[in-house]
């Protein structure tokens, strides 16, 4: 069948996987945010987002960073708040960078007429997510967009891959592709939605975030812009 529309991940895929400590992304906001209980603060909210992973790859169940914050008792709002938050942004924005294929792989799946998606497994807010894509140029160049923080549930569920299509207008997924980099997140739920999928396979995702199967990529890519020869095989 015609790719009609080929769908990302974003994190490990659309940016390439970065291996960071993930107790010192929270360090920087609860330095900020409460420097006299810097290091309890911040294994506190550790431990709450690990708690939410944990939900959403065993029961596909959603978060938030909101939802994160106020489970150790801080509330989301406010001066001292979005000064802890912009802390917390900035130690990420190094690991968010746009793969440097992706402009010339948005505009080459453009001018094929294949549209262009996002899903992605997240606890950040859609605005932040639109304003990495605008900051590097991509932006207007996808079609749609969907983030599990906005939606009840995560990757690898079916209703996720679902409202990805939805999202970009395509309503049958044999004519969808996926593209990621986490064999039961992307590869496998791709699959069970039925979808096509494309691995993309240069993460070092640590057993603990490992699904309990893992998928069967219809390809496997080396880089990004690969993905136009493989569209263009299927739609030969």
């Amino acid at each position: 069948m015609t790719v009609e529309a080929v769908i990302f991940d974003w994190g490990g895929t659309l940016t390439p996987w970065h291996t960071i400590d993930l107790r010192e992304q929270w360090r920087h906001y609860a330095e900020m945010y409460d420097p006299g209980r810097a290091d309890e603060l911040s294994a506190l909210i550790l431990s709450a987002e690990d708690d939410a992973w944990r939900a959403g790859r065993e029961h596909q169940r959603s978060a938030t960073l909101e939802e994160i914050f106020r489970s150790v008792g801080v509330e989301p709002s406010g001066e001292r708040h979005e000064r802890a938050l912009a802390a917390y942004h900035a130690f990420w924005e190094p690991h968010t960078y746009t793969d440097p294929d992706v402009p010339e792989l948005f505009a080459g799946l453009t001018e094929r007429g294949v549209r262009i998606g996002v899903l992605s497994n997240t606890l950040w807010t859609r605005a932040h997510h639109e304003e990495v894509f605008r900051r590097d140029g991509v932006l207007d160049l996808i079609d749609g967009a969907v983030y599990s923080s906005e939606l009840p549930f995560t990757k690898p569920h079916p209703q996720a891959f679902r409202a990805a299509m939805d999202a970009v207008g395509v309503g049958d997924p044999a004519r969808v592709v996926f593209v990621g980099d986490r064999p039961y997140d992307d590869i496998h739920g791709a699959k069970e939605a039925g979808m096509r999928a494309v691995l993309v396979p240069h993460s070092a995702i640590p057993a603990v975030q490992k699904g309990h199967v893992e998928g069967d990529p219809d390809a496997v890519v080396q880089r990004l812009l690969d993905v136009l020869g493989v569209v263009d095989r299927w739609n030969a």
